[in-house]
């Protein structure tokens, strides 16, 4: 099964407006990061391949691991940031020295789509300040046209 990059953007943005709450994955009711990818995967993948354990909001720097880096490297394919492209899922650091804590799907070569604390989901430009940011990409499986 192919999925096209314009699958997962259209599902991505059929996203748009979902209220941030922290673990959840519930389209037009709350989403955080990772919910968002994991709801877009349901919606063109079929169901999660591994069931996300609880986590607190500081869960990145408690753990001491790159929790987010090695779940996206078990269950995407990994594409050099040059590579970038729409539909592919993105990392960001914080800090050079921190784990990945954020994650967003790429829209348009200027756009990415994510749902971050305080907010909803929403579609917001890829500035420099996201761009610095940005350490891994990775495709859908499948999703390589």
């Amino acid at each position: 099964m192919v999925i096209t990059s314009d699958a997962i953007v259209a599902e991505a943005r059929g996203w748009i407006g979902t209220p941030y709450r922290h673990q959840a994955s519930l389209k037009g009711v709350g989403c955080d990061c990772l919910g968002l990818v994991r709801g877009v995967w349901r919606s063109l993948v079929g169901e999660e391949p591994e069931a996300v354990p609880a986590y607190s909001a500081d869960w990145a720097e408690a753990a001491g691991r790159d929790q987010l880096l090695a779940a996206a490297r078990r269950h995407l394919i990994e594409i050099p940031l040059g590579e970038l492209r729409p539909g592919a899922v993105v990392l960001f650091r914080w800090r050079p020295h921190l784990p990945a804590k954020h994650a967003a799907i790429v829209a348009t070569p200027e756009t990415i789509i994510h749902a971050y604390e305080a907010a909803a989901v929403a579609e917001t430009a890829l500035d420099p300040w996201w761009r610095r940011h940005m350490h891994h990409a990775f495709l859908f499986p499948g999703g390589l046209d």
